[in-house]
């Protein structure tokens, strides 16, 4: 029953252009039990997708701005080649859509595009539909029961509209965030019950709508999909040639997102070689969880506790003031 009231149950063919790991596509193939047939594509090609729709005449399908990054950046005579008017539902996930990239979507397939931001951990909190979204441009969206959202300071103040803080939300069933056999990871993300962040900073303008800024969190969305800095950290530091290492995100072009390790050699006069590195994690390690680059640094800013302060070691690399 719940599947009914799905808004994909209301159209026809579905597409599934990501990976089934991800709960967008797997939430996609759902709807097979309701007899909506889908076309599955293997790897991601902009080009086989729009193949697809014109061939198969798909109206549904759930994508991440890396999907709409690749798809735009074909040629002109690619892009007129396919007829894609039999879509009438996109919905949008995984990670905040630039705004540019956004607005091309929608002045090439129509206002056919649905934003849903959330997390596996609770689902969507946040919607937005394409009329919305150009009167709110770069939002994601208004909260949906049972949530609400709202700013904080790093003292839990709540601050006015349109002023940037940290970004939370109330859960009306009092459950929030709860992580299993993680009572530390659960009480971090839930400062009180039912209150919790997904690790974001933002602001939520005159009309509720919430605006995604930056993020608080360690967490790393590549591609529309979440990575852990600690887990390639964890493996990488075990390196007789990494004497300390700290991962991550910086802008992707393409994937918005991507994981960058930042090393200090254990000898800076005879560093290792980053190829031969990245080889030896990708043997321990699942390769999306992987860094994309890597850059040989002399200082990870780590404070007199020796913490660092991720935001600010981010800042410092792409500000190229990072020794």
């Amino acid at each position: 029953e719940g599947l009914k009231l799905s808004a994909f149950a209301e159209y026809g063919t579905h597409l599934v252009v990501g990976p089934m790991y991800h709960t967008g596509p797997l939430s996609g193939m759902r709807l097979l039990t309701l007899g909506i047939p889908s076309v599955i594509l293997g790897r991601f090609d902009a080009e086989k997708t729009l193949a697809a729709i014109d061939q198969f005449k798909t109206e549904t399908a759930v994508m991440v701005p890396t999907h709409f990054v690749r798809l735009l950046a074909l040629p002109d005579e690619i892009k007129k080649k396919y007829d894609v008017s039999s879509m009438r539902l996109a919905a949008h996930t995984g990670a905040k859509c630039p705004v540019d990239v956004m607005r091309s979507m929608i002045e090439w397939w129509g206002p056919i595009f649905r934003d849903a931001y959330g997390a596996s951990e609770v689902g969507t909190v946040c919607a937005i539909t394409s009329e919305e979204w150009l009167k709110h441009e770069g939002s994601v969206g208004r909260t949906i029961p049972p949530f609400s959202a709202v700013v904080l300071d790093e003292d839990f103040n709540v601050l006015p509209a349109n002023t940037e803080g940290r970004l939370f939300f109330r859960d009306a069933t009092g459950r929030g965030i709860i992580y299993p056999n993680d009572p530390e990871k659960t009480a971090t993300a839930n400062p009180e019950p039912g209150l919790f962040t997904l690790g974001e900073i933002g602001y939520i303008d005159n009309d509720g709508y919430v605006f995604i800024t930056d993020r608080f969190s360690d967490m790393v969305v590549s591609g529309g999909v979440n990575i852990y800095p600690a887990e390639a950290e964890q493996i990488l530091i075990e390196h007789p040639d990494v004497a300390d290492v700290a991962c991550i995100g910086i802008p992707h072009p393409d994937l918005g997102e991507e994981l960058k390790a930042l090393i200090i050699p254990t000898n800076p006069e005879t560093p290792s070689d980053i190829g031969e590195l990245s080889d030896w994690l990708r043997e321990r390690l699942t390769h999306y969880k992987c860094p994309r680059s890597y850059e040989l640094v002399g200082t990870l800013l780590r404070n007199t506790m020796g913490k660092i302060n991720k935001r600010k070691l981010r800042d410092a690399f792409i500000d190229g003031t990072l020794d």
